[in-house]
């Protein structure tokens, strides 16, 4: 579990300075070229693209409308990566990178497992859906591709899902620019508490990744037999 934790830590604070470094250095291009990462099936949060993006629209260096358009762009140009990914190499391969590659960044199989049954239960829409929740975001363009569903209606579902995503989190990050010297008051008296939530809520997402790969793995035995 200390492992996990010290690896989480790892992750997340080069995964942070690259999303900074690239808004900072190449602007609006940077978002789209964030979130389209993101879109791809690597796991670079929007949770921290798109806030991050906002609290530059309190600063005025971006508008609301660019930061949504672009984080847009960016979505549906990394979930056409996917589902081309999906449509031209099929499963069996997109497995196999995810097995060869996914333990470097904490992603794992059951995880495709997740995208695929949500686009068979709920088919084209899945699409949509898919791009308001997290993690199954990250991976529902494969099982679209893999399904070869129509390129259109894939590419409206996917703009439809990421504009709504991007202006939802630019938002809050507008918000957390404008209540940012009250909020810091708060913070500072906290500091402690606030690490041992954080770290808390680590731990408990990490458990609950182990549990779902332990019932994958299960499942997998099962079949197997």
């Amino acid at each position: 579990m200390i492992y996990h934790v010290f690896m989480l830590e790892l992750i997340l604070k080069p995964l942070t300075h690259i999303v900074i470094f690239l808004i900072d250095k190449f602007g609006y291009l940077g978002i789209a070229l964030a979130m389209a990462i993101e879109s791809a099936n690597i796991p670079l949060p929007s949770e921290i693209i798109m806030p991050f993006s906002g609290y530059l629209v309190y600063q005025h260096r971006f508008t609301y409308l660019g930061v949504i358009f672009w984080g847009t762009l960016g979505g549906v140009i990394g979930s056409l990566l996917s589902y081309a990914l999906g449509h031209f190499k099929g499963e069996e391969e997109a497995r196999k990178l995810i097995r060869r590659y996914g333990k470097f960044v904490m992603i794992h199989e059951y995880e495709l497992d997740e995208a695929i049954h949500w686009f068979d239960k709920h088919g084209s829409l899945a699409t949509f859906i898919g791009r308001l929740l997290p993690v199954i975001r990250t991976f529902i363009s494969l099982p679209a591709g893999i399904a070869h569903m129509p390129l259109k209606p894939f590419i409206f579902y996917a703009a439809l899902g990421s504009a709504i995503w991007s202006a939802f989190l630019a938002y809050l990050g507008i918000q957390l620019g404008e209540n940012w010297s009250t909020l810091g008051q708060y913070f500072h008296k906290f500091d402690l508490l606030i690490a041992l939530s954080l770290i808390a809520g680590i731990i408990l997402y990490i458990r609950h990744k182990q549990q779902k790969i332990k019932a994958w793995q299960q499942r997998q035995s099962t079949k197997n037999v």
